[in-house]
């Protein structure tokens, strides 16, 4: 059972602090760099005081790619380049379509991160070379500051190895002023290598690290959130493409001094104990929940699967009965819930995007203001569960309409909705938005009531379409993403809040049950690591890390333990529902090497064709053929490549395969 929580641990620490007469640092965000200090300032003047440093340290983090910008303008490819989802627009401020379309070489300068996330490096070294020579600075601090600095060379690392593979690892201190460039050309270092430098640097970082974070501190990385990292890596890590079962596709990518493979040939099965243990540890602090919402009077009723389920094999963490499964998931990513106040939240990051850039924006439907052109694959709709828990499967004269007003948690399913999309899981509807789907946008004050409560309809006649003003600027697919969409969000002139703020999830207490789960799974025997052992195959333990995210889906959990195969399918089903639209099943596909199989499927959508006089052609799986909907993948696009100018400056880089 939790004993602290997040706000208890916060009080603590304030009265440590008071009684230690220590004077915290007044940031106010760790990604805000407008008063940051530029390489011009004298790097002596910096390191005399606590404030500079700070300033210095906020520099050496404006590196950082921001997570929550998810499809247009993006940091980073992972979200965009998925298989869930395509934009309806082919441009730079939407670059990721460029990689499912085959359009980049090592030329582009698209999520061309590999130069900045080494300069982010340099600075972070830098402040941990000079950090003693600071004076006015208390040693709780002095270490926090230093945590800050093996935080941010353990994450950069760990963006490298995401996008671009295992990459050379520079010295921790700087090279000398005289070096020659061969000194300074490195080799790159084994995947294995890169991860073992990046978890040893997260280690320091949650070391040094405060466990918990003020509000105007909370987008610093704190010691959950290294642990976090660690435990996201060591998983990846002991997934079979990176560990000995990539069908031989790498057994020839190897260095040029030494012979190594860059990808080892051999597995390695006490990668799954690490990883199984990282998560622990996480666990273990007792400061993260999965964030509930109580009961109300609105609540739909749970079935009767759920409640037999959980009098089998019940969990200590929450009673499903006590509960707004819809509620519970949707005000994680909404804005309805600060992230200051939401235990599940281990480390965020604020989008910096506004209006139709915003993830909400880039979904919402044209006639509200928004962009419209986001577009996810009846796979992904398809992917989420019936609401007792069964597969998804068509039903009889799906295309007709349920015929009345459904009323749940504040949500409503239109009359006019198909039936193949009633009865679906919470999640279904706190994520996709579909044809008939109601656009609330409370916020109009206006006085055109089609700007408001809008049931947004697909249909080639239909309210969804383009404006006169954009084209292409229309949804081709029939389904786009609600999760990060507020109730009060609308872009109309005259709305009195245009999107609500909201606060990315890059990661969340979800994550690290579902990633015990799976390397439990995987585990065969014990392990045992610091103070921590881990059983493989511990039914308890994986069924109840499962269960919660189960039951809080408002889902029946599972009373006993499949066979690991089975066991393996279920958390692959439940990882991809949970993490819709998070930047999660870009790398899911690869750790597991499931990518080729499915980036080669048909795109599938609804017919958006159909005129509103043809529900039955409307709600047609359709695979869609434009040029928008193509997808190519090679072996190639397992990582990124390395950036032509990267190669040019360092003789012994060698390029990723296939590019």
């Amino acid at each position: 059972m939790k004993t602290f929580t997040k706000n208890k641990y916060r009080t603590m620490r304030v009265l440590g602090i008071c009684m230690l007469g220590v004077a915290l640092c007044a940031c106010d965000d760790f990604l805000d760099v407008d008063e940051h200090f530029k390489d011009t300032v004298q790097l002596d003047s910096i390191f005399r005081r606590k404030d500079q440093v700070d300033q210095y340290l906020r520099g050496a983090a404006s590196y950082l790619p921001n997570e929550g910008n998810l499809w247009t303008n993006a940091s980073t490819p992972f979200q965009g380049a998925s298989d869930e989802n395509f934009t309806s627009f082919n441009d730079d401020r939407h670059a990721a379509i460029k990689f499912l379309l085959d359009e980049l070489t090592s030329f582009n300068t698209q999520f061309a991160n590999y130069d900045q996330w080494y300069t982010g490096i340099r600075k972070a070294n830098l402040v941990l070379q000079r950090m003693s020579e600071v004076r006015d600075i208390s040693d709780l601090d002095r270490r926090d500051f230093m945590g800050r600095c093996y935080f941010l060379r353990g994450y950069y690392y760990y963006q490298l190895l995401l996008q671009y593979g295992p990459v050379p690892i520079v010295p921790d201190e700087a090279f000398a002023v005289d070096a020659s460039v061969e000194e300074m050309s490195l080799e790159r270092a084994t995947y294995d290598e890169c991860v073992e430098y990046i978890c040893k640097n997260l280690e320091k970082a949650a070391e040094y690290l405060y466990a918990v974070r003020f509000s105007n501190e909370i987008s610093i990385p704190t010691s959950g959130a290294a642990l976090a990292t660690l435990s996201r890596i060591r998983l990846y890590a002991a997934s079979p493409w990176y560990n000995g079962k990539s069908g031989g596709f790498y057994a020839d990518w190897t260095r040029k001094s030494n012979g190594e493979h860059f990808i080892s040939q051999s597995e390695a099965p006490e990668k799954w104990g690490k990883a199984a243990v990282a998560a622990k540890r996480v666990i273990n602090m007792q400061l993260y929940s999965l964030y509930i919402s109580k009961k109300r009077a609105d609540t739909k009723p749970l079935p009767e699967a759920v409640a037999q389920a959980y009098a089998s094999r019940p969990i200590e963490q929450f009673n499903p009965e006590d509960i707004d499964p819809y509620r519970s998931y949707t005000e994680v990513f909404n804005g309805d819930v600060s992230v200051e106040i939401n235990e599940e939240i281990i480390y965020s990051c604020r989008p910096t995007q506004s209006g139709k850039d915003s993830p909400a924006g880039v979904a919402l439907p044209a006639l509200m203001g928004g962009m419209n052109g986001l577009n996810l694959t009846h796979d992904v709709a398809a992917a989420f569960y019936m609401e007792d828990g069964a597969p998804f499967e068509m039903p009889a004269n799906h295309w007709e309409a349920i015929g009345a007003d459904k009323l749940f948690s504040g949500y409503t399913l239109k009359a006019n909705t198909a039936k193949m999309y009633d009865n679906r899981e919470m999640r279904f509807y706190a994520t996709i938005g579909f044809n008939h789907c109601l656009w609330p946008g409370n916020s109009y004050i206006g006085s055109n009531a089609s700007l408001k409560n809008v049931e947004l309809q697909y249909y080639s006649n239909g309210n969804g379409g383009p404006p006169a003003t954009f084209a292409v600027d229309y949804n081709h697919s029939g389904y786009t993403c609600k999760k990060y969409v507020h109730p009060d969000d609308n872009l109309a002139a005259d709305a009195a809040i245009q999107i609500r703020p909201k606060a990315f999830p890059i990661f969340r207490y979800a994550e690290i049950l579902l990633n015990y789960a799976e390397a439990l799974n995987e585990l065969d025997g014990a392990y045992t690591e610091g103070n921590v052992t881990v059983t493989g195959r511990d039914e308890n333990e994986i069924l109840n890390a499962f269960n919660q995210i189960r039951y809080r889906a408002g889902l029946p959990g599972l009373t006993s333990l499949p066979d690991r195969n089975a066991m393996r399918d279920l958390i692959k089903q439940e990882r991809r529902v949970e993490f819709v639209c998070e930047g999660h099943r870009y790398h899911d596909l690869r750790r597991w090497g499931d990518a080729q199989q499915a980036y080669t499927k048909p795109v599938l959508g609804m017919n958006i064709k159909a005129s509103s006089n043809d529900r039955q052609g409307f709600h047609t799986i359709t695979t869609l053929t434009d040029d928008k909907a193509r997808r190519y993948f090679d072996y190639k696009n397992y990582f990124w490549p390395i950036p032509k100018t990267a190669l040019n400056k360092n003789s012994k880089l060698v390029q990723n395969p296939g590019w």
